[in-house]
């Protein structure tokens, strides 16, 4: 019953705010140690393998490279190093808790100018939670506006505030590391990293980035394992290839694991199955490779259990041991996904429209995705999907477009809850980077959807940083109105804050819709007759139905319109028939801005050639009956 160390491996995840470099710093190390082939053409940020990855510029899912290191500081041996590349988005938090179950420490990257913010914060706190070690890596040091020592301290008060809060949950958590956190300087897009600080806005003083794999194998504890206990391997992640089917994504903790072998597969509910290995897969680099055995400390595929999830063991079947279950936060947001049943469904060629295809396509989604979750409606064509954010439901719903899914969204809704008797719902630090001449108007914006501040620092650099605790209700629909008012400057980052009682109503839209009153093809005519009413989201000569919103109106009330209006034709020539028209461009939502625009009694309607907004009611006169019954109850409500 001995505790044995393998020196020759490590394994490490990398962590941090979105935008703060993860992903770059992982290029750097993977060029740098030559994990590629001579003649291997290679793009930028390799880990953001998906396509919604490389446009938003963001990493979604947790994924895990091997660096084979030779370096200086390996004394003529080869070690790996399995890198597991976070989301650093909040809304992709049970990504971060997962990929921490997999690792024995973390490289914790804060900006050099922007220093710690709330997703720091949520993924420091796993990270002590699970009690791993913590290397502070301070990237971008050659920005302008670095301010690298404020930084730095900035993050020790995180460290040590977030130890205060956590040491009776974690009783033997080790407050002397935390103090003695190891800190490096250095810029992931030059491939450089010291121990010594530089300037403010310089460049560290290594060429290369061998102190940071120096501290990595110094730092970060090798992976430790019972040389008597029988296997145990956690499954972390999942992936599927088109020749083996799904591959099981295993970080394994003690025995050893080979291809052909007879496993016991612990399942969710606690029942056994016995199972065979059919292949064992590797990571080198961004590739996997076929392998006959594995031992623990290894992060490994296996393929041939078609039904295993996140979350599982594999054991031995002489002795099974199952692992605890990896536990992640409870979602926040909602919304109702269906079958599209606009009149304009089922137009294009080979989309997939029926509820059998929408409700398999959400059920395969849960398969890989720990944070979310599908319950049913009223309605047997409709679900309820549940998940950490705004942002992280618009990912799911454009992946499915992208597939060819059609579909009716309902508007992001929170997930409430009763606490004592009372109605409580989520709520959410905001921290918000703004130029300070939008100090007033900021406040004012937050103030109207119930937010209160906690905290204000001015940089003395023209820049003012407001915290804000404000209910997740909030926040829907906030991110557009929050850079029109800040001209496309400010930066805004929110992390769930727990529970707290319902704030009330917030009344996030204040103008009202354009509704067409009719089916047809909207014409330049009515369009310029209409265009001093609102804006428009629609071109001429598109077609649309009744109920179909086409526009933003300038008041406060929705308006029924006709924009299919055509003009009367005469043979007689008019005296202004020479007078050249011009009709302002529509505006063109994306699917997280229509998702943001739609009120309580609207939809978005998505297919894959694009998104219309949409009432849930298509009829006027239905509309306008649920209008004034609503109005009347709550009048009766106030007498």
């Amino acid at each position: 019953m001995a505790q044995v160390s393998r020196d020759d491996i490590r394994n490490v995840a990398i962590v941090a705010h979105v935008d703060h470099g993860k992903t770059t710093l992982v290029d750097a190390m993977l060029r740098q140690t030559g994990s590629f082939g001579d003649h291997a053409h290679l793009g930028e940020r390799l880990m953001d393998s998906g396509d919604l990855e490389r446009e938003k510029g963001i990493t979604i899912l947790a994924k895990n490279t091997a660096i084979a290191y030779k370096g200086a500081s390996a004394n003529g041996r080869e070690i790996t190093i399995n890198v597991i590349d976070t989301p650093g988005h909040a809304d992709f938090g049970g990504e971060v808790e997962r990929g921490l179950s997999m690792v024995d420490g973390v490289v914790l990257l804060v900006d050099a100018s922007e220093g710690p913010l709330p997703q720091t914060r949520f993924v420091l706190r796993k990270a002590l939670e699970a009690n791993l070690t913590v290397i502070l890596l301070v990237n971008k040091t050659d920005r302008p506006d670095a301010r690298i020592d404020e930084v730095v301290e900035e993050t020790h008060d995180l460290l040590l505030g977030l130890a205060s809060d956590i040491h009776e949950d974690v009783p033997d958590l080790d407050i002397d590391s935390i103090l003695e956190l190891p800190v490096i300087y250095a810029s992931g897009r030059a491939g450089r990293a010291s121990l010594n600080k530089p300037n403010d806005g310089e460049m560290p003083d290594s060429d290369d980035l061998e102190p940071l794999f120096a501290a990595i194998l110094k730092h970060i504890p090798a992976p430790t394992y019972d040389d008597a206990a029988p296997l145990q391997a956690h499954v972390t992640n999942l992936d599927a290839s088109p020749f083996l089917g799904r591959l099981a994504l295993l970080r394994i903790f003690n025995g050893t694991i080979r291809k052909g072998q007879q496993v016991a597969w612990v399942r969710q509910d606690g029942t056994t199955q016995n199972v065979k290995i059919t292949e064992l897969l590797m990571t080198k680099a961004l590739d996997r490779f076929p392998t006959e055995s594995a031992s623990a400390g290894d992060i490994v595929a296996v393929a041939g259990i078609e039904n295993i999830t996140i979350g599982e063991t594999l054991a031995d079947p002489n002795d099974i041991r199952p692992l605890p279950m990896i536990t992640v936060d409870d979602p926040a947001i909602s919304m109702t996904i269906g079958i599209n049943t606009s009149p304009m469904a089922g137009r294009v060629k080979g989309a997939k429209v029926t509820a059998r295809l929408v409700k398999d396509r959400l059920d395969r989604e849960l398969i890989g995705n720990v944070s979310l979750k599908v319950l049913p409606t009223e309605r047997p064509d409709a679900w309820e999907v549940q998940g950490r954010g705004e942002l992280a439901l618009a990912i799911l719903v454009e992946q499915m477009r992208r597939e060819g899914y059609e579909l009716t969204v309902g508007k992001p809704q929170v997930v409430t809850k009763k606490i004592d008797g009372k109605l409580h719902e989520p709520v959410e630090d905001l921290t918000l980077d703004v130029p300070e001449e939008f100090l007033g108007p900021m406040t004012q914006l937050m103030a109207a959807r119930k937010g209160r501040m906690k905290n204000m620092v001015n940089h003395s650099t023209g820049w003012v940083r407001m915290e804000f605790l404000v209910p997740s209700r909030g926040l829907i629909g906030f991110r557009t109105e929050f850079l029109t008012t800040t001209k496309g400057t400010g930066i805004a980052n929110a992390i769930s804050a727990g529970y707290e009682p319902w704030a009330g109503e917030i009344v996030t839209r204040i103008n009202g819709s354009l509704v067409a009153d009719r089916a047809g093809v909207a014409t330049p005519f009515a369009m310029i007759a209409l265009q001093e009413r609102g804006s428009f989201f629609v071109d001429p000569t598109s077609e649309v139905y009744a109920g179909m919103v086409v526009g933003e109106n300038s008041r406060a009330d929705d308006m029924d319109v006709n924009i299919t209006k055509e003009k009367k034709l005469t043979n007689m020539r008019a005296s202004s028939s020479d007078e050249f028209q011009a009709l302002t461009p529509p505006r063109k939502l994306s699917l997280e801005e229509c998702l943001e625009f739609a009120r309580e009694d609207e939809c978005v309607e998505v297919t894959p050639e694009g998104t219309r907004i949409r009432k849930v009611e298509l009829d006027a006169n239905i509309r306008a009956r649920n209008t004034s019954a609503k109005k009347r109850a709550n009048e009766n409500a106030a007498g």
